[in-house]
Formats: structure tokens, C-alpha cells, sequence
């Protein structure tokens, strides 16, 4: 019996109103529809008290205090006011800011102040949400927020206009020398032959992550006549087909472009990306314009491309350290143009901001879900324990399946199927839906995805999540027997992870307490899913795990586990080794080139 379930969030209904809808179909199936939200005063769970216990903030009698503690715009603050008490008190010490914190009951910041643990000890427990003026949350302690109960918010859109402006305004400034030559002519100079430009019309520009400035940066470029090809692994194509833009792979993104745009997130993926390794793949020549983070880039290796004129010119919105330093070689380049972070800072954008946050606050305060909360209330305990296990499977189910994905696919639709005793209303997936919706995309994204905000964000990238329930035979005293994550429509990068539906199928399972991969499309496996996996599909024969381990062996990678799945003996197997250090690319090309294996994939986890 197949029991389909989606949940969609309601934002303005109580909780206590929950609409369950069941319809029996001939094949027995079962549809239910959850509509949720928080009710008018909003619960937390506090570390200091029983498992069971919550705390809740009720406004029933008396003005929530909302403490400012950096610049804001007046209509941001005009909003705050006429739901609470807005103290504004700028610069302030961290001791002033503990002391002051214990009579607060929400705190808007932007990138100057730090939100420490000590901040939230000090609040008492009377801190409910920190609103942070902005997209990068670096500088709150996330962890700490949760563990005191505190929602911590952002204000992810009201930038994006003016980043991909910008994102522009340095892209022509670069191409026509504007910086330099204005400089040149301040000091009293008339150097036109020295600064003579090149032409944006007919270049072929590559938007390295197609997000939301991505995609803006795209239009704007569209109509000054560039060629627009963009690379993000996971951006539908008929998104960027209804702008004109190509979706590339990386490498060809770097091989075609005049100029190079980069607007992806900062990530353990993303940081460096653009390093010596990457420049040796460009094409002599090319423009470099960077609005997006300064850890995207090495920023000796940029030096060294824009010495030898690999690259031609880069300008920079952004750096590693901030501001730079004064005898930075980079920072003194002369084909570098530079602005000191000005992406957000437009008149318009810091009007966006402050509404866009100060919304955010009231409503968090007044219990409505929050929309661009980046963490979630914390989970009674009991409910944890039970998941816990789970909980880590299904992110990192999310996370494989997510890289089996051939770059350019689009990812659409993903469909997670769990395999339990437990009947649907003793079964609340909710929380395993949203840690699927963490592995799939946050390795990939800047954005923190929870319980609170996991649907919004599938929807905001126009990806579509449905669950399955199979009901099993037998005692529900575990929660579930197994968990199926299924993406359709796609082509993979392992060929094998294509179950004979078409579609990219993994398995996993939970067994002593960890989790485990069973499945891999049609072909049975079973490891432990820690460290780094490396996947090969071979001719099934002997000998073929003694030479994968003897040249890991050669470099010092130490296995720790492997696992040979086949369909029949001397026909195809996958082979699944986990590794404890990440092999370099000369060993994975050696694995490669053994004779009897057919396709192989190094996976992160």
C-alpha cells in the first residue's frame, strides 16, 4: 500500500487548524494534505529545562522591545515602531550589547556586530530573534541561537537588483578602463591610446552560478548584445531557456568565455574555485568580474594569471580579507578594478533591506512562520532521538543523489520514499522531508535550510519534493525500514545510478545505529555513508579490488570499507569503496584506466 503525501505551509492559520483530507483510490493509495503554522505565540524548546518543557512568548499584554544595533533605514524603523518598543543604539561594545540584550526581545543587525554565544547567555532566555539586515549570517552563532531557542532570520531578496547592477556597472567600467583612466586624468595625464577599451556587443559572457543575481546579471548583459552562457549544476535549463542563456559545464564555461561573471555562494565546494588549476583552462585573454564572495577566488593565483596575462583584467567587488590589505600586489594591480563591497549599497536596496527585515521581525514576533528563517526551533527530544539516525540518512541520501546528477540536468522533481510499519499518522516525515531538501540543496547553496524554511526553499528554485509511504508487514517498533531518494527526468554522471524506470534511485537504510547505502539504481550494495565515496561500475572478474586498493594503496588513502553489488555473476557489478582521504587526480585516473571498469565517480559526503 502507497501512501503519497505532500504538505504545503500555511501562513495564516492557527495551528490548531489542521486539515487532513484522505481519498481512497482502487489501488488502495492514500492522499493527505497538511496544512500547518504557528500559532499566535510562537514555542521554543529551551536546553535548560526538561525535554518536554518549551518556552513561549506571549504578547499578549505588552510591547515586544526590538534593540537596533546598526544603522537602519527610516522606513524599516517606521514599521518596527508601530509594533514595538525600537531602542537604536548604534557602536556599541560587546559588554554594552550583553547588558542591554537581557531587556530585548529581538535584535536587527548588519555585518558589523557579532552575535556571539555569550550574547545569548546574557539575553536570559528572553532573546527570541536576531534579524540580520542582509544575506550573510557569519557573523551569528547559529548554533548558539538555536540552542537558546532564538529564530535567527535574514533578508535574502532586497539586495539582488542592485548585486546584479553592480555586477554590470563593473563589467563596463573593466571593458572601457573607466577607473584607470579617470585616475590618469586627475593627476593630470591625457592618455587615450593607453586606455583604449574592448567592446562588450557579440563577447560571450559565462554567469558562473545562475541564481538570483545570476540570472539578472544574465538579462542585463543579454541587451548590450553579449552571448550569455551560464554554468550552476543544478539550474533548471528551461529557466535559463526563457532568457536565452545556454547552460554549460564548467570546463566549457572557462574555454568559451571573453568575460566570466561569478555569482555562486561560498561554500566548501565553491571556496577557491577559481585557482591556478582553473586559470590554465581559460581563455587567454579573459575578464574576470567578481560580485559574489572573496573566497570564490585565489586571490595569489589571479595575481599570477593577471602577470602573465592569462587574464587580461578582473575587477573585484569582494576579497578574502576585508578590507584588504594596503600592500596587497593584487589590490595595486594595474589592470584591477576595485570597489570596496558595494553590491547592496544603493539607496533603494538599503530602503528594500531595512522593510524586508523589519517584516521579517514583527511577524517572527508576533508567531507567523518565517519565511528566510536559517535555523528552527528546537525539536522536544524525545522526538530527536527517535529521528536522529534518520535524520543524518536522508541528508546525505540527499547529498549523493544530488551529485550523481550530469551537470546542466535540472534538477525538478524529487520524490523520497519511506518504507514503514508505522501507519501514516504515527509516521511525521516532516522533519526528514526537510533534511532531503538540506542535502539536496544546501552543499550547492549559501542558503541554511531547516524545518521552518525547507519548503520555501524547494519552491523558490522550482524544485518539487513528494513522499511515499510503503507500508510494511510487521512490527512498528522502528520507524522505518528503509528510504528511497528518486530523481526523474535527469541524466547522471554514473550511468549505473539509473534504475530501470529511467531515473537516479539510491537506497538507504539505517543498521546499528548508522546509516547506510543499500541501493544504487538496480544494483545492490551495502556501506557505511561516512567519508568519501568512490563508485565503479565494472566487468564483473577477479583481481579488479585487489589493483582499485593497490593504487590507493600507492597514495596513502586508507580504505575503510568495500562492497561489491552485482545483477549476475561474470556480468556488470558496482563497486563501492569509502575512503578516508579524498584520492588525487592522477590515482582516480589510474582507477579509470583499468581495463575491466566501465565508469567510476568520486562522491563527497
Amino acid at each position: 500500500m502507497a501512501v503519497t503525501t505532500s504538505f504545503y505551509l500555511n501562513f495564516t492559520k492557527p495551528l490548531n487548524n489542521i486539515t487532513t483530507t484522505t481519498t481512497t483510490t482502487p489501488l488502495s493509495s492514500s492522499f493527505i494534505s497538511w496544512k500547518l503554522s504557528l500559532p499566535s505565540s510562537f514555542s521554543f524548546s529551551s536546553p535548560h529545562r526538561k525535554p518536554n518543557s518549551f518556552i513561549t512568548m506571549s504578547l499578549m499584554n505588552s510591547k515586544p522591545t526590538i534593540l537596533v544595533a546598526e544603522k537602519l533605514g527610516e522606513a524599516g524603523l517606521d514599521l518596527l515602531k508601530s509594533f514595538a518598543n525600537v531602542d537604536c543604539s548604534y557602536n556599541l561594545s560587546t559588554e554594552e550589547l550583553c547588558t542591554k540584550i537581557s531587556l530585548c526581545d529581538a535584535l536587527i543587525v548588519r555585518s558589523g556586530t557579532k552575535v556571539t554565544r555569550e550574547l545569548f547567555e546574557s539575553s536570559g532566555g528572553r532573546l527570541k530573534v536576531v534579524g540580520r539586515a542582509g544575506v550573510g549570517i557569519d557573523n551569528v552563532d547559529i548554533s548558539a541561537a538555536t540552542e537558546h531557542g532564538c529564530l535567527v532570520i535574514n533578508a535574502p531578496t532586497a539586495n539582488t537588483i542592485a548585486a546584479a547592477e553592480h555586477g554590470i556597472a563593473l563589467l563596463t567600467a573593466m571593458s572601457r578602463n573607466i577607473a584607470q583612466a579617470s585616475a590618469s586624468l586627475k593627476a593630470g595625464k591625457w592618455q587615450r591610446n593607453k586606455y583604449v577599451g574592448v567592446s562588450l556587443v557579440g563577447k560571450t559572457l559565462a554567469v558562473m552560478g545562475f541564481g538570483k543575481v545570476g540570472s539578472e546579471v544574465a538579462r542585463r548583459a543579454k541587451g548590450l548584445g553579449m552571448h550569455v552562457i551560464a554554468h550552476d549544476p543544478y539550474a533548471p535549463a528551461d529557466r535559463a531557456q526563457a532568457i536565452g542563456v545556454e547552460l554549460v559545464t564548467f570546463d566549457e564555461a572557462l574555454s568559451r568565455a571573453d568575460f566570466i561573471s561569478m555569482h555562486m555562494p561560498l561554500t566548501p565546494a565553491t571556496s577557491q574555485m577559481f585557482n591556478d588549476d582553473t586559470f590554465s583552462k581559460v581563455k587567454k585573454g579573459v575578464r574576470i568580474v567578481n560580485v559574489a564572495r572573496g573566497g570564490v577566488i585565489d586571490e595569489e593565483a589571479l595575481l599570477r594569471a593577471l602577470d602573465s596575462g592569462i587574464v587580461a583584467q578582473a575587477a573585484l567587488d569582494v576579497f578574502i580579507e576585508e578590507p584588504p590589505p594596503n600592500d596587497s600586489k593584487l589590490v595595486q594591480h594595474e589592470s584591477l578594478t576595485l570597489t570596496p563591497h558595494l553590491g547592496a549599497s544603493t539607496t533603494e536596496a538599503q530602503e528594500g533591506v531595512a522593510i524586508e527585515i523589519a517584516e521579517a521581525v514583527v511577524g517572527a514576533l508576533k508567531g507567523e512562520l518565517a519565511a528566510t528563517a536559517v535555523n528552527a526551533p528546537m525539536v522536544p527530544a524525545e522526538v530527536l532521538s527517535a529521528l536522529a539516525p534518520y535524520v543524518a540518512l536522508t541528508e546525505k541520501l540527499g547529498r549523493l543523489a544530488m551529485q550523481l546528477v550530469a551537470s546542466g540536468s535540472g534538477v525538478k522533481s524529487v520524490k523520497v520514499t519511506y518504507a514503514s510499519a508505522r501507519a501514516p499518522d504515527d509516521l511525521d516525515t516532516r522533519l526528514l522531508r526537510a533534511t532531503v531538501t538540506k542535502g539536496l540543496i544546501e552543499p550547492i547553496s549559501s542558503v541554511f535550510v531547516n524545518l521552518v524554511n525547507a519548503d520555501f526553499i524547494a519552491k523558490q528554485r522550482g524544485l518539487k519534493i513528494t513522499e511515499e509511504l510503503i507500508l510494511l508487514d510487521g512490527s512498528p517498533e522502528n520507524p522505518l525500514e528503509f528510504i528511497q531518494v528518486h530523481i526523474a527526468n535527469v541524466e547522471s554522471k554514473f550511468a549505473s545510478a539509473i534504475a530501470d524506470s529511467g531515473d537516479i534511485k539510491i537506497d538507504g537504510r539505517v543498521k546499528d545505529g548508522k546509516p547506510h547505502l543499500t541501493k544504487i539504481g538496480s544494483f545492490p550494495v551495502d556501506v557505511s555513508l561516512e567519508g568519501s565515496l568512490i563508485l565503479c561500475r565494472q566487468v564483473d572478474q577477479p583481481g579488479i579490488i585487489g589493483k582499485v586498493g593497490s593504487i590507493l594503496a600507492e597514495e596513502n588513502v586508507n580504505v575503510s570499507f568495500m562492497s561489491v553489488g552485482r545483477t549476475a555473476p561474470g556480468k556488470q557489478a558496482v563497486m563501492t569503496i569509502g575512503v578516508d582521504e579524498e584520492p588525487s587526480g592522477v590515482a582516480l585516473k589510474k582507477i579509470g584506466g583499468i581495463p575491466a571498469i566501465e565508469e567510476f565517480v568520486l562522491l563527497k559526503l
